[in-house]
């Protein structure tokens, strides 16, 4: 499928969920069966490990779907990366979504500023460049800064996406998710 007819697809799927006619397809165990020798999800979801926030309930998919990296604040590390550029080079995957959602407490910890403890420093180092110093921006506009930073880094990152993106055959984009609505909006 085109990246183009992917996203639709999930945007379908987003829209059953808002609307609460789910159909809640692959999750049988037919589907769990037909994986076991491997996968060919539609696309890669970049999200936050909020509990709130899990793409395959938000876009009304199932088993084998969605190749899903989840870490608070959607922050796209080596780690991270590597996770895509395996999805790209591997699962023959074109579309990456960076997904967002209001209310995100690592980007709330960052608006906020001040010491935080442990390794969450990694995290807030990483969303910092989506907050303006001295403004009074909200969380909601520095999530979905952030997201549109992240979809920016991820297309420039070498030497996997950005020639796969350069040729056309994957495209990177943000997302971000309303809590209250269920509603996926593309930024």
């Amino acid at each position: 499928m085109t990246h183009e007819a992917v996203l639709e697809k999930l945007l379908e799927g987003n829209r059953r969920f808002v609307t609460g006619m789910l159909r809640r397809p692959n999750q049988s165990v037919r589907r769990r069966k037909e994986l076991v020798d491997g996968q060919k999800p539609l696309a890669v979801i970049i999200g936050c490990s909020d509990s709130r926030v899990v793409p395959e309930f938000l876009f009304d998919q199932g088993l084998g779907d969605l190749f899903v990296v989840r870490v608070a604040g959607q922050v796209a590390d080596d780690a991270e990366l590597a996770s895509v550029e395996y999805a790209v080079t591997h699962l023959d995957v074109s579309l990456v979504i960076v997904l967002g959602h209001n209310n995100c407490g690592a980007v709330g910890a960052t608006v906020t500023g001040g010491k935080v403890p442990g390794h969450m420093g990694v995290l807030v180092k990483a969303i910092q460049p989506a907050v303006e110093p001295d403004t009074h921006e909200n969380v909601d506009q520095c999530a979905r800064k952030h997201v549109q930073l992240e979809v920016e880094r991820l297309t420039q990152s070498e030497p996997i996406i950005r020639p796969a993106v350069d040729d056309g055959t994957l495209k990177v984009v943000g997302a971000f998710y309303d809590i209250a609505s269920g509603k996926v909006e593309m930024l």
